[in-house]
């Protein structure tokens, strides 16, 4: 009886993504269906998106790391992967515009802040169109380094800042 319960959930596993549907926490969904909300625009929604930090990258390691002119190149993910993951994420969000040029696949912690690199909880399809878009949070991560780098902000302080609310991050560091 064992052997015919693991062939049956085996096949399942197999028949489920052929007849376009996944599964999750022993329920399978309709592929491509929404599972991320965007009621949080301009942050990602926390449930999918918590954030997530590379460990080489601590206070003591800033001068070796973030705070190197050029580091984040060397451990910036290549376009191959984010796109793919852009385009997996955009359904997940169920956004309307699939066209992945009208969203930035943003580290939600930073690389500048020593953000993981490749983590999909750290990364997701912000949107470059609307009120407050991708380039508006560029600006408040290049301030943020600075200001860690140049020691009147802990790294820990500019994280934190971050993923609260990056629109607000700025100010509540006092560094507007």
């Amino acid at each position: 009886m064992n052997s015919l319960r693991r062939f049956s959930a085996s096949a399942a596993c197999l028949l489920l993504p052929a007849a376009g549907l996944i599964l999750t926490s022993g329920t399978a969904h309709a592929a491509g269906a929404s599972t991320c909300s965007q009621s949080r625009l301009p942050l990602p929604d926390p449930s999918c998106q918590p954030g997530a930090f590379n460990p080489d990258v601590t206070q003591d390691t800033i001068n070796s790391t973030i705070c190197v002119s050029g580091w984040t190149k060397t451990v910036r993910p290549p376009a191959s992967y984010t796109n793919a993951l852009k385009a997996r994420q955009i359904t997940e969000y169920g956004y309307n515009d699939t066209d992945l040029s009208d969203y930035e696949e943003d580290h939600f912690v930073p690389l500048e802040l020593g953000g993981a690199p490749r983590d999909p909880k750290n990364l997701w399809p912000e949107p470059r169109y609307g009120d407050v878009q991708a380039g508006d949070k560029d600006q408040v991560e290049n301030k943020l380094k600075k200001a860690v780098c140049d020691g009147s902000v802990t790294l820990d302080a500019a994280r934190n800042a971050i993923v609260t609310d990056w629109t607000t991050a700025l100010a509540n560091l006092g560094l507007e």
